[in-house]
């Protein structure tokens, strides 16, 4: 009997006392195309960079084509014949398609590149992945679709036995995922073992032999997918029977306010590119959810409303007020906040001081004739620190050395110090890479500024376990519109799964 191509074994990581993998196995013969599913902070991206040595795993083996490693380099990985196509492509937009498959491998003649040589290799992987290019085509000209395919034939150029591929469809039309789904039963049939990481449950029906299911950095679920329904996947994923009542035991306050307050956020015909029309009215003390799968939509509703992006029309008001904000400095004078998804880019400084983060757009209002005031300033970030629960409270520690749930806390706790409150809180992905302890304590301190100020708080999310604990109900977001909407005892991630893959839910209020 063969070895399979790759077989992970125990495979266990930690990050500061955080078990991401805990004991994990998975094995994927020659030929296979393996689904991995799992919500956000499953350990899905955590598993695929110990494979492709990014991360060093604490425990275990990982197996490619016979060969057995207790940790792997980037280089040994790839000389191993794994390959990796993330959601974020490598290639380099300014070269050529040629270039780039053979970029960090170039053929010499004489101390030159053999361009010609290179081209004519290119062409031949190109074909055997049904690519519409040219090796001399600049590849930041090719749609993205195409792109994707140029990363695979330079997994191909490196004799790669194993492709993982990450969310590969996110970023593609349907007529590009169509194609590149018929590429992945090619190269299945060309005996490549494929580990195939998707939301899309479609995808799985179409294309996978087997699936494994993570949760909380263990293997909960796995089977072969012939003869299984969409019902049962999505069982496997909630890890309940569909309808089963299954509400995390997170689940911060009741359901819904008994008389909903007065609007707090209305969008009427909100449009920009990628999305709308979109309506959407959230009351004041109302915690509302937009939940849909990467791609949806939903960062860019969030965005628009901030002023971060173009908006092409419709109208936003918060309580009475009319608001048009072009760029985020008129969104946060109307009272309009967002919290973005990857908070060390675009949420926060990481060289700079806790107190510094924190009070960032405040220490103007707290300054006496220009003059900052480091008592006043100490004061208002230590009323802060407590109502965040931020750990270790210490305002001169950069925030870089805190973990991921400290940094939110203190990119959160910029909008709701005592100084500097705003109307509406937006937030994209709010728990994203933060442990259950302190995503406990956002949750406790979104619900209570809600309850206790009568703060509108919208947020996106990926995860219909965040959706079920935190929202009093949730607007479902597929394609740019709002198709449905869930609340009360019909919200549990059931559901939410189910609705988000129902290609007969069609466009419904507020997406007219």
């Amino acid at each position: 009997m063969t070895e399979p191509n790759l077989r992970i074994r125990g495979l266990s990581k930690s990050f500061g006392g955080v078990r991401a993998l805990d004991g994990v196995d998975l094995t994927v013969p020659a030929g296979q195309v393996h689904a991995l599913l799992g919500h956000n902070g499953a350990g899905k991206s955590t598993l695929i960079k110990c494979l492709g040595g990014a991360f060093p795993p604490d425990a275990g083996t990982i197996e490619v084509g016979g060969s057995s490693y207790a940790r792997l380099s980037p280089r040994e990985s790839i000389a191993a014949g794994v390959a990796i196509i993330f959601q974020q492509l490598s290639v380099v937009d300014s070269l050529t398609v040629a270039e780039n498959i053979f970029l960090g491998q170039e053929w010499t003649r004489y101390g030159r590149i053999d361009r010609r040589a290179q081209e004519e290799v290119a062409a031949a992987l190109l074909a055997r992945v049904a690519a519409h290019c040219s090796p001399r085509d600049r590849v930041g000209e090719l749609p993205m679709g195409q792109r994707q395919l140029v990363e695979i034939a330079k997994a191909l150029s490196r004799s790669a036995s194993v492709l993982v591929l990450d969310e590969p469809t996110a970023a593609l039309s349907g007529a590009e995922s169509d194609a590149l789904a018929t590429r992945v039963e090619d190269l299945r049939g060309q005996g490549l073992a494929i580990v195939y990481v998707t939301h899309l449950l479609a995808e799985v029906e179409r294309l996978a032999d087997a699936v494994t299911v993570l949760r909380d950095g263990r293997v909960t679920h796995r089977s072969v997918t012939s003869g299984r329904t969409r019902g049962e996947l999505v069982d496997a994923v909630v890890g309940t029977k569909a309808g089963g009542g299954d509400v995390r035991p997170g689940r911060v306050r009741d359901r819904t306010p008994e008389v909903p307050g007065p609007a707090g956020l209305t969008v009427d015909g909100l449009r920009g590119p990628g999305f709308g029309p979109v309506d959407v009215t959230v009351a004041r003390g109302e915690i509302v959810g937009m939940y849909g799968l990467i791609g949806s939509g939903r960062t860019r509703i969030l965005e628009t409303l901030f002023g971060r992006r173009r908006c092409a029309g419709g109208t936003v008001r918060v309580g009475d007020r009319a608001v048009a904000a072009a760029r985020p400095a008129e969104a946060l004078a109307a009272g309009i906040a967002l919290v973005p998804a990857d908070r060390r880019r675009q949420g926060m400084f990481p060289v700079l001081s806790a107190q510094d983060n924190a009070l960032l757009p405040t220490i103007r209002s707290l300054a006496r004739r220009g003059v900052r005031m480091p008592a006043c300033e100490r004061r208002v970030f230590g009323a802060l620190a407590e109502a965040v629960g931020l750990r270790p409270a210490r305002p001169r520690l950069p925030a870089a050395a805190f973990s991921g749930g400290n940094q939110q806390k203190l990119v959160l706790g910029r909008w709701i110090n005592d100084v500097r409150s705003v109307d509406v809180l937006l937030l994209d992905e709010p728990t994203q890479g933060v442990d259950v302890g302190a995503r406990q304590d956002i949750y406790q301190v979104l619900s209570s500024l809600s309850a206790e100020r009568g703060t509108v708080v919208l947020f996106a999310s990926s995860d219909p376990e965040e959706v079920v604990a935190l929202a009093d109900r949730c607007l479902i977001v597929r394609a740019g519109r709002i198709v449905g909407e869930l609340s009360g005892p019909e919200l549990t991630e059931s559901a939410l799964l189910s609705a988000v893959h129902d290609p007969h839910l069609t466009t419904s209020q507020g997406a007219a």
